[in-house]
Order: structure tokens, then sequence, then C-alpha cells
């Protein structure tokens, strides 16, 4: 393993050696080259930085969004129990079948709804999961 060490540090000597002995246009080329190189790199770092940071707000917006729709859908689901409540004590006052069609229309429109905030909530979870 020592012996494999010595040879590579020769090997990197020699490459020294042969930059220094090389003509000062050459170094000047090898210079502009890395400058270039490190050039480069630093664009795409800081390329990298920008989308990272993108990626970030808009993981944090997705987050709040589907916040506020799982509280919205909280929100819906207690105003659907209250109003089901409202409904069993008024049955004695009204006619069956206008309260079936009632609850009907209602439990309709509430399943699409229900529809729309899971078809957006999935949405955004699979937003979530490709960022």
């Amino acid at each position: 393993e020592v012996q494999k060490l010595n040879q590579q540090l020769e090997e990197k000597n020699g490459e020294i050696q042969q930059m220094i002995d090389q003509p000062p246009y050459e170094k000047e080329r090898e210079i502009l080259r890395l400058q270039k190189s490190l050039a480069e790199r630093e664009k795409a770092q800081a390329t990298s930085d920008v989308l990272c940071r993108s990626l970030t707000d808009e993981t944090h917006q997705l987050q709040r969004k589907l916040a506020s729709t799982a509280e919205m859908c909280q929100h819906l689901a207690k105003c659907l129990e209250e109003k089901q409540r409202k409904e069993k004590g008024n049955l004695d006052d009204q006619i069956p079948t206008e309260r079936s069609n009632q609850l009907l229309d209602n439990e309709t429109s509430l399943q699409a709804l229900i529809c729309n905030l899971q078809d957006e909530n999935r949405m955004l979870k699979q937003k979530v999961a490709h960022v």
C-alpha cells in the first residue's frame, strides 16, 4: 500500500514537473480552462440553489393549501351534521317526499363537493410527493 501511494506521489510529481516545464502560453491556457470550468460549476450551483428554494417555497405553499383544504372539509362535515340534526328535528313538520327530495339534493351536492375536495386533496398530495 505504501508502494502504491509512493507510485501515485511520483506520478503527481511528474505531472507537476510537466506543467512547470510547459511553455507559459500552455500554462495560461490550462488556467483559463480551469477558470472556465470553475465558473460553469458555480453557475450550476447557483441554478441548483434557486431551484431548491423555489421547490421549498412551492412545498410550503402546497402544505398550507392542503391544511386549508382539510380544515374546509372538517367545517363542511360539521355543517352537514348540524343540518342533518336540524332536519331530523323538523321531520314531524315536513311532508316526507319534500324532505326526502331535499335530503337527496343536499346529499348529492355534498357528495359532489366531497368528490371535488378529495380530487383536489389527491392532486395536492401528488404535487407534494413530486416535489
